[in-house]
């Protein structure tokens, strides 16, 4: 009996570690597309998205996390990261979670 519970337990954990990633590829995507929208179109929303996207990843995300920024007008994020295999930082399962956020481009001009 004791084998099938800790067989329960690593399979439920490894559920958990999934749900997670989802959850920090959506959060790194919306902070990504927000700073996106503040900055000028080209390197500078480019730069300001990808910082954005990895500030709130520990090193076992950002690792391996593939950001990409783009839009005009309506800007959108991309973020995809690497499901970690029961400890973080150590070996990733080959799937990749996508995170992805829009949001318009903020008007500069507007009072």
């Amino acid at each position: 009996m004791t084998p099938t519970i800790i067989v329960t337990l690593i399979a439920l954990w490894q559920v958990v570690l999934v749900g997670y990633t989802f959850v920090l590829a959506g959060n790194a995507a919306d902070e990504a597309v927000r700073e996106g929208t503040a900055a000028a179109p080209g390197g500078p929303r480019e730069a300001a998205c990808e910082a954005a996207a990895l500030r709130h990843l520990s090193e076992a995300w950002r690792s391996g996390a593939g950001v990409s920024c783009g839009g005009s007008g309506y800007v959108t994020a991309d973020v995809s990261l690497d499901v970690p295999v029961l400890f973080p930082g150590v070996l990733s399962v080959p799937i990749r979670i996508r995170g992805h956020a829009g949001a318009v481009e903020e008007d500069k001009g507007a009072s």
